[in-house]
């Protein structure tokens, strides 16, 4: 991890200990109140997970600058808290590599895997190609109108960055009698470093800003799907999914940023807890209701009831037109039960046309993948053809091999490579001619040591003539300095030094004296010097010179050509992938709408049953309308009564609101019951969300996303 990923993360954290108790803030937004009390806070998590095997799973997203997938990477760690030998682990990863120990696995199924644990913790990494839980999109405009990141670079403007958040991982859950769906909770964290010099005037969104004078740390949060699922409407409290920066900027250049997505915050709410204040719940809800409407009705009950009374005869009029009514009522109650029969023969008719769609699902997905297995044998065939050694492609790995095909054919790599290869036979070549070598450096040193041994023994015999003459050396260079000896002596002296010097005896000890030289560790470790010496000074001219230069062009040459053909075939692959996708959920699609149809056909059914019984009750209807209209003379009575305790039940309802029920509707802030139902389904579903990867069942989890966006820099 490089030193700008960790400053982003670092910002990321940063923004967690700033907004601080994320979970609680949540529970405070939803539930009215401003403040809880430590104890609250801390009834409403679960406690840690204790389970005996625990997998905690890092998802690491790397990103390009607009947010686009580039590669997944999870790591994963299992927790092995009762010491196992062996753990049994489900995983969808490949390229799995131990992180940390030595422990290995075998394969158990597709993607069970037993780990030799030795009572370890098990830390391993691997690849997947998976749609994320939550998409991530990166969009960027220069003085209101959009850009691309890499047009944007060196611009200068008003700048607005937007981080959007989509949620794809949901439930289908029952509330109140519904089917709805409800999204897992994730918290996205955003952080990123803004530099001083070049972002002024900074803004967040959702967010908030550190400026330590050098740089602007940005830390922004958003719950996406959260507003659904709470069913909150937006015009009165709005949840934030999305991130946005704006900011003055002079020549634009931006770092990476990084964002954790979690789903723990509401994994560890206590529903327990919630569960105890259900019925506080239901009573407040209630009693809200039931206070708003006598509040409202009582303080004008008493004026009411005496206009009432005083139009008694309009009331009587308006019974009669219901009665009008209710006969019309009756009448379309039976032209809606004539209706839903006509639905119920239709959707029928959809279900049935359905389901031959569907019986063709099969065949066409199978032939798409016929065609695509037929592209990725002509794939593997020409890469043979090419000399390339790599894995067989599939449809689940040829990206990731032609990427690593690709990313071999750079021309960094390949330089290296050739150099290597240039260097290896060179080598090879020049250690073939070493015993020259040596030889040649051998007989350089043997001329050298022969001077020298030739030297010395030219003075000993020198001594010795000298000696016979009954001088020395000492005495002899005097005499000569002294102008005592003649040139004719020293001739002699000389000739008869040369003569002894070329008889047998002294020769013999010449050559002896030479090779007891040559022997020794000094002059032996001197020849493997000098030798090695000219043997790299060789391997250095011929790693120069034109041809093997050349070679390493030409190899260069080549791998330009071959990415490039890897590249195309890559692209014409990635284009049928895209349709083979479609196709799949084109059919998937069908098969939904089946499903959909097929329950759309029994509902209509039930509607039909249903429309008969409403038909049967609005006759029924009528019938009470009938005898109420008969009884409204006995009524304008009962008014009259109603009228003189109107007022009393006015004063004290008053009274009972300001001192008690008032005080608990401000507290409760509206329906905290269908509230705490849509927690409780959020929770539930955030705490279904263990693993990215996959999860065995005797094994609990826990995952976090972190994505990173690439830098945006000028080139």
């Amino acid at each position: 991890m490089n030193s700008k990923i960790k400053k982003a993360l670092a910002a990321v954290l940063c923004c967690t200990v700033i907004l601080g108790g994320v979970g609680v803030s949540v529970y405070a937004i939803t539930s009215g109140k401003e403040e809880k009390k430590q104890e609250e806070k801390t009834s409403l998590q679960e406690s840690e997970n204790d389970a005996a095997l625990v997998k905690d799973e890092t998802v690491y997203v790397l990103a390009g600058a607009d947010g686009s997938v580039e590669k997944i990477i999870v790591s994963d760690w299992i927790k092995n808290a009762v010491g196992s030998s062996s753990i049994t682990d489900k995983s969808e990863l490949t390229n799995i590599e131990n992180l940390k120990g030595d422990e290995t696995y075998t394969m158990n199924g597709d993607t069970m895997r037993v780990w030799d644990a030795q009572g370890n913790d098990i830390y391993y990494q691997g690849n997947i190609e998976k749609d994320l839980p939550v998409d991530l999109r990166v969009s960027y405009k220069l003085d209101g109108k959009s850009i691309s990141p890499a047009d944007l670079a060196g611009k200068s403007g008003k700048v607005t960055i937007r981080f959007d958040y989509k949620n794809n991982q949901s439930q289908t859950v029952e509330i109140d009698g519904k089917q709805e769906t409800i999204y897992v909770p994730f918290a996205m964290i955003t952080g990123m470093l803004l530099d001083n010099d070049i972002f002024t005037n900074v803004d967040v969104s959702n967010g908030k800003l550190i400026n330590d004078g050098n740089r602007t740390v940005i830390a922004g949060i958003a719950f996406p799907g959260l507003q659904s699922n709470l069913n909150v409407d937006k015009e009165k409290f709005e949840i934030p999914d999305y991130v946005e920066i704006t900011a003055d900027v002079k020549n634009f250049e931006m770092t990476n940023t990084v964002t954790i997505a979690t789903n723990k915050i509401f994994s560890r709410l206590n529903t327990d807890e919630l569960d105890s204040v259900d019925g506080l719940t239901d009573s407040l809800g209630e009693l809200t209701d039931a206070m708003d409407q006598l509040m409202d009705g009582s303080s004008q009950l008493y004026d009411g009831l005496c206009t009432l009374l005083e139009k008694s005869g309009t009331l009587i009029s308006g019974i009669n037109q219901l009665a009008d009514g209710a006969a019309k009522l009756k009448q379309g109650a039976g032209a809606l039960d004539a209706g839903a029969n006509d639905l119920a023969d239709g959707a029928k008719q959809l279900s049935e046309g359905l389901g031959q769609l569907t019986a063709n699902n099969d065949t066409l997905n199978a032939g798409s993948k016929q065609v695509f297995d037929s592209l990725l044998n002509m794939a593997n065939t020409q890469l043979t053809a090419a000399g390339l050694n790599v894995p067989t492609l599939t449809i689940e790995n040829y990206a990731s091999v032609l990427n690593e095909v690709i990313a071999s054919l750079d021309t960094t790599n390949v330089a290296k490579q050739a150099q290597a290869v240039a260097l290896q036979k060179v080598t090879e070549a020049v250690n073939a001619q070493k015993d020259t070598v040596t030889a040649g450096v051998t007989a350089a040193v043997r001329e050298q040591v022969t001077i020298k041994v030739t030297a010395a023994v030219r003075e000993n015999v020198m001594e010795q003539v000298l000696a016979s003459q009954g001088m020395t050396k000492e005495t002899y260079d005097a005499g000569i300095a002294a102008g005592m000896i003649s040139s004719e002596q020293q001739a002699q002296i000389e000739a008869a030094i040369d003569m002894q010097m070329q008889s047998d005896t002294v020769q013999a000890m010449i050559d002896a004296n030479i090779n007891m030289q040559m022997q020794t560790q000094d002059i032996q470790s001197t020849i493997v010097a000098k030798s090695e010496e000219q043997i790299n000074l060789l391997i250095e001219q011929n790693m120069n010179s034109a041809d093997v230069q050349a070679q390493i062009t030409a190899a260069l040459e080549q791998a330009k050509s071959g990415a490039a053909s890897i590249s195309a075939l890559k692209e014409q692959l990635d284009s049928y992938n895209t349709f083979y996708a479609g196709l799949s959920q084109y059919t998937a699609g069908v098969a939904s709408a089946k499903g959909g149809a097929d329950a759309l056909n029994a509902g209509a059914a039930q509607l039909k049953s249903g429309t008969a019984e409403l038909y049967a009750g609005m006759n029924e209807l009528y019938d009470g309308v009938i005898t109420l209209k008969n009884g409204a003379p006995a009524l304008v009575e009962g008014i009259t009564a109603l009228r003189d305790g109107a007022i009393k039940l006015s004063d004290g309802l008053k009274e009972f609101n300001d001192q008690g029920v008032q005080k608990l509707v401000n507290a409760v802030d509206g329906d905290l019951g269908g509230l705490f139902t849509r927690i409780k389904a959020t929770a539930d579903v955030s705490k279904d969300y263990k693993s990215f990867s996959g999860l065995s069942d005797d094994m609990d989890g826990q995952v976090k996303f972190i994505y990173r966006t690439d830098s945006v820099k000028v080139k």
